[in-house]
């Protein structure tokens, strides 16, 4: 314990010197050796013993992440490493590379100002790496590149250093595309492309701990010739003593990456709206560790001693045990039980911890990832804006009825710990349906239900997200109060993809200042007379009020949203939801006496004309798709395909790469569940393959009645459609 103990108080004298904080995150596609080289770096830094390192995967801290060997949630870790004679602090984040929990990677890129993008040699730059890359650079994190699994090349693939070279070269080519064509919009980020010869990329191999970069060659004198040599003549641990991974790693990081001085006045304006000459936008800028207390909370984690913990970053202030926090959008103060550090899946319990640093703390109860906690109250930061929506959705009933609060509880748990994760109870049936990012994700949550909790429950069948949307513009409709006193004129249209990505990317929002809501509309293409009339936005969709000068119009207002919120959520075909809609209110007559436009009149009125002009507008069920790619051996291609094909999906190309055919293709998701165990079966075993979310498209006009019926059964409507929906 003596060892860790020395570590501890090291971590704790450099929390106090941002100059040498460097706060990382690896990131990468699924399977491209990850936590392997965290292990390696956890080695280095002396947190781990060497021998271990690569089979010990330090940062699966769960028991099911070791038995699948993936990484589900990211883990945090402190490790400090001396670079140029000075010891520096370097907080590092392990992220998950499976698409079904990229929550965690874009909630781990708010805490950091680096991010350490790994690639597979072989297999180069996939569809991950390039989610990955996005989520980084929207933070403003600054990318670095390792090429991982280089051993495959030397010794699989037997290539000499010509054919080894190029294929570096072209992989570094790939990512530095991927970040020119992110970068080139942003005013605030200088060339972040990566590059051999400045010491941005390094080479080598996770699982065999060594690595090399320019600078390291001209530090240890190894040359790739020697490398080979060392790697074909199976002398692998001399290669590791030689020229040590975690060095060049940590080296680079300590070199490469900004420390908190440096990247937070670049990274406090893309994540916080506030008032920018304020006193406290100050404080952060300068990491100012007397300032009033600022914590990003990007993480809730359980521990069954210590109860809640929330971990994220400190941009200004120091975090004691005993303050008084606010948490935004909650009222009270929370109190601080503990502070600390994480030392791999440890929690480390310190004095205090100063801006600049990633903290966890117990005892904010309120918290959830995204939380802004801080000592005065102030503009929260920008909500974290998760790249893909649930579409897949399982219904969960514990087994005794008995189990039934302690369900309950848990599935509050699950989605303060995963905003990713959506959770309605269904008070008719007493079903709880849990929706995620793909039938992994929601296998993994109702597994730890189960053992952690020790809950049986019983899980449904998995149903498919669905949503409704509009072909075409409608005309003028009216809506009708029960009591035939009130009545409201609204007509419907599409929205351009553009605008709906504007408002998915929280890029126009209700909570922003009027003026910047208007540019950010027009700059996606609406007109200047609109987007002075939004009055609500509601999903994807969007409402204008063009009345003039209607009495009483106001304070009917509230009620008129609830109906319209009510009929988008539960659309007309189906109760899916309304997405990608322009509303228009024309004109309202109401009654004089507020008696005569209560709720019960006002909420069905504006029901009625919402789902009128929705059918006008030639409403049709939109399908959740997912782009697939698969990598077989030749003589399993046509199984492969035929795969694809047979789930109503399309083959959009075929390629050689190295030795296998990639297939790749876009199917429903509806269609593509229980994938993995028929391609399976389909190529022997010898298929890998990655899915990932692909939006929504319209369901092809053969299915729609068909499916809008199955849907209505299932949720027990009634099965008698509108005679106005004669269309599908």
């Amino acid at each position: 314990m003596g060892r860790r103990k020395k570590i501890v108080q090291e971590c704790e004298r450099l929390m106090d010197e941002p100059e040498n904080i460097r706060n990382i995150a690896i990131a990468a596609h699924v399977d491209h050796g990850k936590t392997t080289l965290s292990d390696n770096l956890l080695a280095g830094a002396g947190m781990i013993s060497d021998d271990t390192a690569g089979e010990q995967l330090a940062m699966d801290t769960e028991e099911d992440e070791q038995e699948r060997g993936i990484t589900i949630d990211a883990a945090n870790v402190s490790m400090t490493h001396e670079y140029e004679d000075t010891n520096h602090l370097i907080n590092l984040i392990d992220t998950p590379g499976h698409v079904d929990f990229g929550g965690d990677v874009t909630r781990a890129m708010r805490a950091v100002d680096g991010a350490l993008v790994v690639v597979d040699a072989v297999e180069g730059a996939m569809p991950q790496t390039e989610t990955v890359l996005r989520q980084a650079l929207r933070e403003g994190v600054k990318p670095t590149l390792f090429i991982n699994k280089v051993d495959r090349l030397i010794s699989e693939l037997q290539e000499g250093p010509e054919e080894m070279q190029q294929r570096l070269v072209s992989v570094i080519n790939d990512v530095n595309e991927l970040i020119r064509g992110m970068t080139q919009d942003m005013d605030d980020i200088e060339d972040w492309t990566v590059s051999v010869e400045d010491g941005t990329v390094g080479f080598g191999s996770a699982l065999y701990k060594w690595g090399v970069s320019m600078p390291s060659m001209q530090r240890t004198g190894m040359d790739f010739a020697e490398i080979m040599e060392l790697e074909r003549s199976d002398s692998r641990q001399e290669l590791h003593e030689k020229t040590p991974l975690s060095d060049v790693v940590l080296d680079m990081v300590c070199e490469h990456f900004p420390n908190p001085v440096n990247a937070q006045p670049r990274r406090i304006p893309r994540v916080w709206r506030g008032d920018a000459e304020s006193e406290l936008a100050e404080q952060m800028r300068l990491v100012d560790e007397s300032g009033e207390v600022v914590l990003m909370v990007t993480d809730i984690s359980m521990d069954p001693h210590a109860g809640e913990i929330a971990s994220g970053r400190v941009f200004s202030g120091t975090l004691e045990k005993g303050q008084e926090l606010y948490v935004s959008g909650t009222a009270g103060k929370n109190r601080v039980q503990s502070v600390g550090i994480y030392m791999g899946g440890e929690r480390e319990e310190v004095d205090n911890v100063p801006a600049g640093n990633i903290a966890a703390v117990t005892g904010l109860r309120d918290a959830i990832a995204g939380s802004t906690v801080s000592s005065v109250e102030m503009t929260p930061f920008e909500s974290i804006e998760h790249i893909s929506e649930p579409v897949i959705t399982k219904s969960v009933e514990a087994q005794t009825m008995d189990d039934l609060p302690k369900l309950i509880e848990t599935l509050r748990q699950v989605s303060k710990e995963d905003p990713t994760i959506q959770i309605t109870i269904n008070e008719d049936t007493g079903e709880h349906l849990i929706s995620g990012q793909g039938e992994l994700h929601l296998e993994v949550i109702t597994q730890r239900i189960e053992k952690n909790q020790g809950i049986p429950v019983n899980t449904g069948e998995p149903i498919v997200v669905y949503r409704e949307a509009i072909q075409q513009a409608s005309d003028q409709v009216e809506g009708i109060s029960p009591n035939r006193h009130n009545r409201f004129y609204i007509s419907v249209e599409p929205l351009s993809e553009e605008l709906v990505d504007t408002i998915k990317m929280g890029e126009a929002s209700m909570d922003m200042p009027e003026q910047e809501r208007r540019e950010a509309l027009q700059e996606s293409g609406m007109d200047k007379d609109d987007s002075q009339d939004v009055e609500h936005i509601h999903g994807s969709n969007i409402l204008l009020d063009q009345t003039k000068g209607i009495q009483h119009l106001n304070e009917t207002m509230e009620l008129f949203i609830e109906g319209l919120e009510d009929a988008l959520d539960n659309g007309p075909l189906a109760n899916e939801p309304v997405q990608g809609t322009l509303i228009r209110l024309h004109d309202a007559r109401l009654h004089e006496d507020t008696i005569h436009r209560g709720p019960a009149q006002v909420i069905p009125a504006t029901r009625n004309a919402v789902h009128k002009s929705l059918i006008d507008g030639q409403i049709k069920m939109l399908e959740p798709m997912q782009d697939c790619r698969i990598d077989v051996p030749n003589d399993h291609m046509g199984a492969a395909s035929g795969e694809i094909q047979g789930r109503r999906g399309r083959v959009d190309d075929m390629y050689q790469e190295g030795d296998l055919m990639v297939v790749e293709g876009i199917a429903p998701v509806d269609e593509m569940i229980g994938f993995a165990s028929d391609i399976r079966s389909a190529t022997e075993g010898r298929a890998s393959w990655n899915t990932e979310n692909a939006g929504f498209e319209v369901m092809s006009d053969s299915l729609q009645r068909e499916k809008v019926m199955e849907i209505r059964e299932r949720k027990g409507m009634k099965l008698e459609l509108p005679p106005a929906i004669e269309y599908i």
